[in-house]
């Protein structure tokens, strides 16, 4: 079975695949702090029942890539794929500084190569991705401070607002403090995902779909009014795909 790791900066998800299907998941809290062996600690009771031969690593957090490696080489004496310069992605990036684009970007992109339209991603993550793929190909990308960044900037930033859940109110206007905070981060993403959408179709001048990943995709696409599908896995399953790609 084969161990993905997508390293982000709030999550690390994880996923167990066997062949091509991703069997199991599971999330840990991004912490730098950590040692390996703490993550490691984490780690073994949930995937010790799982007999893991190949480890496959997606990550914008260079210092948990490190630890990562060292529990695969110490615990599974593996040495795993990272995506990175000299990695086989059959991805072509159009950007102005293709190095620039974040393993995680590349990850969902790849994800979607069998779509026969042009997609538009909207990775919900710490920081919100905007990813447009057209035929095996990153034609441009929006990032936008992702929620939690938001919260912690208003929260940071003004003495007497309080820290919040991220929670959808029942109704878009707040009648308290605690539900306004919550609408403009649900709702207001929303609207924000909603308003990208028709300035992306104004500027391709073509029919897309959109799909929404990330930990709060859950949350913000019943809020979307534009028609799109959700699946929580696009970077583990872009990640499996160019795992399969680079074997020998």
């Amino acid at each position: 079975m084969i161990l993905l790791c997508d390293v982000g900066n709030t999550n690390l998800s994880f996923g167990i695949a066997e062949e091509n299907l991703i069997v199991d998941t599971f999330r840990l809290n991004t912490d730098v702090s950590k040692t390996a062996d703490e993550y490691w600690i984490q780690m073994k009771n949930l995937i010790n029942h799982h007999p893991i031969t190949e480890i496959a690593i997606s990550s914008v957090v260079p210092r948990i890539t490190e630890k990562l490696k060292d529990i695969a080489k110490k615990h599974f004496n593996l040495e795993p794929l990272i995506v990175g310069p000299g990695v086989k992605t059959g991805l072509n990036v159009k950007t102005d500084h293709p190095r620039e684009v974040g393993a995680d970007l590349i990850c969902d992109a790849v994800s979607v190569e069998d779509f026969h339209k042009p997609m538009l991603i909207v990775d919900l993550g710490t920081a919100i991705k905007y990813i447009y793929v057209k035929n095996k190909t990153i034609l441009g990308v929006i990032i936008t401070p992702g929620v939690n960044i938001s919260i912690k900037a208003l929260v940071g930033n003004t003495a007497l607002l309080p820290d919040i859940d991220i929670e959808v109110p029942k109704k878009v206007l707040g009648t308290n403090t605690i539900a306004c905070m919550q609408s403009g981060v649900t709702y207001g993403v929303a609207a924000q995902v909603d308003g990208l959408i028709e300035r992306i179709s104004e500027e391709v001048k073509e029919a897309f779909d959109v799909i929404l990943t990330g930990g709060l995709s859950q949350t913000i696409a019943p809020l979307c009014k534009h028609p799109l599908t959700r699946d929580p896995d696009l970077v583990l399953k872009g990640l499996l795909t160019i795992f399969y790609r680079n074997q020998k």
